[in-house]
């Protein structure tokens, strides 16, 4: 699969995926033969409110980066159903227009229940997009708050979506997902108001405190619906990359993404080798000798720990 993968074929990068989402016993063997393919692709990160123009925007950016030749793979998150655990996919809905181009690969993922804005499987899948020969691969995340900001360390460059009409000044001044952007995309700039999210945007990255040779973060309007501007976007994502690569950023933000993933994984193994805490009998006893001011949390803690790594 990872030699038919390599090959572009879209069944294999399918079912790499899909391996990644089950997380199959398999998985293991699957990292270690993409492993040595990956680390070539670009990661642009799409995040923003709900409503802003996020699958419209990633839909025209995917045209326009079709355009200049490149490949282009595309992981749209969308949030599961508390009921099913299911979701709509309606992100993918959203770009039929690209369905049928063999250099372009869309996949749809649940969250399922993950916080950021994202699925905590993405990691991997953009690896098997990756090592598939993809020289984009745009991450569109669910409609984000202000603290679900996940993509920023995910993405080589994050793109932060507004629209006019979805907060005022001071809401843009506070809400946490204005602080990890390296491009804002004013989207349907055609309505009013549109002129006012530009300057509130100003205002608020003039305030930044930022060292000397720092990126200074750009301002792009757009109208996604139509196609208009996502040519400025493209040349300021591209500007933002050959910074990276300038300045060394790009490998530590790498370092620091494959970091965070060893460590998420090592965690995950660590919980499943321990097994159900919850379901020890000295997790009572330690919890009585609380109670009773014999002990405290973190000795109770420790003694625990050491008898689970015991």
């Amino acid at each position: 699969m990872v030699a038919r993968a390599r090959e572009g074929d879209a069944r294999a990068v399918a079912r790499l995926i899909s391996l990644v989402e089950d997380t199959s016993p398999l998985l293991r063997e699957v990292m270690a033969g993409l492993a040595p393919h990956a680390g070539h692709a670009q990661v642009v990160g799409i995040t923003g409110s709900p409503g802003v123009g996020k699958s419209t925007s990633t839909n025209a950016l995917v045209g326009e980066l079709r355009r200049a030749g490149k490949r282009v793979g595309v992981l749209a998150v969308d949030p599961s159903s508390p009921f099913s655990g299911g979701a709509l996919l309606g992100d993918r809905v959203r770009m039929q227009d690209h369905a049928t181009d063999r250099d372009v690969y869309i996949r749809s993922m649940a969250s399922r229940g993950h916080l950021g804005g994202l699925a905590w499987t993405t990691p991997q899948a953009l690896r098997v997009l990756d090592a598939a020969g993809c020289d984009v691969i745009l991450v569109e995340t669910v409609g984000v708050g202000q603290s679900e900001v996940e993509i920023a360390g995910l993405a080589d460059t994050t793109l932060v979506l507004l629209a006019p009409g979805m907060g005022d000044g001071i809401q843009a001044a506070k809400a946490g997902i204005l602080e990890i952007g390296d491009l804002y995309v004013v989207n349907k700039a055609d309505r009013d108001g549109a002129d006012q999210v530009k300057r509130d945007l100003r205002s608020m990255l003039a305030l930044a405190d930022r060292p000397e040779g720092a990126w200074k973060p750009p301002i792009v309007s757009t109208v996604a619906a139509r196609g208009e501007g996502l040519d400025a976007v493209v040349a300021e994502i591209d500007r933002h990359h050959a910074w990276l690569e300038e300045s060394g950023e790009l490998a530590r933000r790498r370092t620091r993404r494959a970091r965070d993933e060893i460590e998420a994984i090592a965690v995950t193994a660590l919980r499943e080798r321990w097994g159900d805490v919850h379901g020890r009998s000295e997790l009572d006893e330690l919890a009585a000798a609380v109670v009773a001011g014999e002990s405290d949390p973190y000795t109770a803690a420790d003694t625990l720990l050491d008898d689970i790594s015991g």
